[in-house]
């Protein structure tokens, strides 16, 4: 087992009896391997879903690896967000200057595609040459009579965290640009959601069945001349409070829009959310539909999260995500389903985050803020998880040390957010957790024979069973012949 690095003994909680004092907000200590990414990263995975316009990577052709699908972001109409378009700086230009070759990408491209408007993102390597990209970007805009944004992403200069605000300066040079004139005083816009998996279909859908305007998703399936008549909208709902409170405040500084910080995760979270919409509104037929609204859904999942609850109560799980907020609803989501959260942390969680989260967890839980690969596998094993949520990096984590795994970060093809996706988190989380490939691991054999053999699994109806399980190869199950049996 490894020992922490003393300089992030400071970002991890792992005692409930010691004072609470998590740091955290701070660049990545050297040699940790952080699971963070660049400035670059946080605003591609901002700005990538607005459909209509078109991205631009001023740099070496390797940073326009992070492009192409990096979101399972779906869009209703135009997939000019799914080309992948570079620079592709090369030594001579690095000598040079890039400047020329950005000018002729972006004019070749626009008349080509006919975006509505083009974002430029700056690379690590644009910073140290000093390329003017906003000098371009006022010239081709000039030119060709489109917003053409540059977005001051370069990778080095900071975290995640710092891209996300990069993107909403971005975003913010589009949102007051629009008419506003069909717009109800009943409306709101979106913040947050990048319609993983068709989610801000779903999640537009509920508000429109309590009778409010959507007026711009900010950035799933997102629209330019949506974005530009956002400032009419009388409610700003975040989701995403990481990469989206920053535009939020903008928005309310200059147009006096107020915002709610909401998660449409979980049973709890996906209710609260709708309610506090309504209330803000006042209006009484909004609370109806609303309190209608959430009746109805509920009582369509709660028997297959009752089987689930069966299934799973007991079992251990750990939490990484890149925002602290998805962990409050996911430990919530867990705890639905009889599950306990052993290990929670994010890489830009705040302060408050992390103080609210330690509330929400059991005191033996560990926090850590901003995790490498050898501390995340070190917990997981010392806490003996059964499951661990995260993104794509986490992922090897867990079947190296043979856990299941579940992902919940913008990489995945399954909606999770809304009532039915909490019924897919479940089935997710079951599947992985109950496969009977954990028991080909050494070290976890003896301790799932004994929890498989009391298990029901969910996925597939067998007609009966003899008594003896020949059906299903799992030890004696005590189910009455002749009874259905969930495998």
């Amino acid at each position: 087992m490894i020992s922490v690095l003393e300089q992030r003994a400071s970002q991890i909680h792992q005692d409930g009896n010691s004072p609470f004092a998590m740091d955290c907000e701070k660049h990545s200590v050297a040699g940790s391997v952080s699971q963070r990414a660049c400035v670059f990263c946080g605003s591609r995975v901002v700005l990538y879903p607005v459909a209509d316009a078109l991205h631009l990577i001023h740099g070496p052709v390797g940073c326009a690896a992070y492009t192409w699908d990096i979101r399972g972001a779906l869009s209703s109409g135009p997939q000019l967000h799914r080309m992948s378009f570079s620079t592709d700086l090369r030594e001579k230009d690095v000598i040079y200057g890039g400047e020329p070759k950005l000018y002729q990408a972006l004019v070749q491209l626009i008349d080509h595609y006919r975006p509505k408007a083009a974002f430029v993102y700056s690379t690590c390597i644009v910073g140290v040459i000093g390329d003017d990209v906003a000098a371009i970007c006022r010239r081709v805009e000039a030119e060709k009579g489109l917003s053409v944004l540059p977005v001051h992403s370069e990778g080095f200069k900071g975290t995640k965290k710092d891209g996300y605000q990069a993107a909403c300066t971005a975003l913010f040079q589009l949102v007051g640009t629009g008419a506003t004139d069909d717009i109800s005083p009943l409306s709101l816009n979106i913040l947050g959601d990048f319609n993983i998996a068709g989610e801000t279909w779903l999640i537009r859908n509920y508000y429109e069945r309590m009778g409010i305007q959507v007026v711009a998703t900010i950035t799933g399936d997102g629209r330019v001349d949506d974005i530009r008549r956002a400032h009419g909208a009388a409610l700003n709902v975040v989701q995403c409070s990481g990469s989206m409170t920053h535009l939020a405040r903008m928005m309310e500084d200059k147009y006096g829009i107020p915002s709610l910080r909401v998660s449409y995760f979980g049973l709890e979270d996906m209710s609260r959310a709708l309610y506090e919409v309504a209330d803000h509104f006042g209006d009484g037929q909004v609370q109806q539909r609303a309190e209608e609204l959430v009746r109805d859904e509920v009582a369509a999942i709660l028997p297959d999260l009752r089987r689930y609850k069966k299934v799973l109560s007991g079992k251990r799980a750990a939490i990484y995500t890149g925002g602290a907020f998805k962990a409050f609803s996911l430990v919530r989501s867990l705890r639905t389903l009889g599950m306990k959260t052993v290990l929670a942390g994010s890489q830009t969680g705040n302060r408050e985050d992390y103080r609210l989260l330690r509330e929400l967890c059991d005191e033996d839980t560990i926090l850590v803020d901003d995790t490498n690969p050898l501390e995340l596998a070190k917990f997981v094993q010392e806490k003996e998880v059964d499951l661990l949520i995260g993104g794509v990096k986490e992922r090897p984590i867990a079947y190296k040390l043979g856990i299941g795994f579940c992902d919940h970060n913008h990489e995945r093809k399954i909606g999770l957010a809304g009532f039915e996706g909490l019924r897919q988190f479940a089935r997710e989380v079951h599947s992985t957790v109950m496969s009977p490939v954990w028991r080909l691991v050494p070290r976890r054999r003896r301790q799932l024979a004994a929890s498989q053999a009391n298990s029901l699994s969910t996925e597939n109806l067998r007609p009966s069973c003899a008594g003896e399980c020949s059906a299903c190869d799992l030890p004696h199950c005590n189910i009455p012949a002749g009874q259905e049996i969930l495998l």
